[in-house]
């Protein structure tokens, strides 16, 4: 099923037509983790234990092996994921206090392999 193409912060995508642009298969299974990755626990209402939320890490005394296990028991949250292999999650603290995340995993309906790398915090 198609939804509307915006990775999160930005802005809605339009399509040639002038109409909203979609994404479906593995651009829709980044957007998802990423939103999840990216939102804060409590912030949907109808949902209040979704969400990692990274920004909290940010400023605080850096702690990777937190930071990358609530990374991975988020990632197995989303059913874009496949649990086999296993997702590498690199997660590494800038001199200015930023999160930087490089995750790797296997789309589980094609299996090909997806990276997302992003960046929480100032640079």
């Amino acid at each position: 099923m198609a939804d509307a193409a915006q990775f999160y912060g930005g802005d809605l995508s339009i399509a040639a037509g002038g109409d909203l642009a979609t994404v479906n298969g593995t651009v829709l299974g980044q957007q998802r983790v990423l939103r999840r990755l990216l939102t804060n626990p409590g912030d949907y209402l109808w949902n209040p234990g979704y969400g990692a939320g990274l920004g909290r890490f940010v400023g605080q005394p850096a702690n990777v092996a937190r930071i990358r296990s609530v990374i991975r028991s988020q990632l197995f949250q989303e059913s874009v994921v496949a649990r086999a292999p296993a997702p590498t999650i690199e997660v590494s603290i800038d001199p200015a206090g930023a999160i930087i995340v490089a995750i790797t995993y296997a789309d589980a309906a094609t299996r090909a392999t997806q990276t997302l790398t992003f960046t929480v915090g100032a640079v």
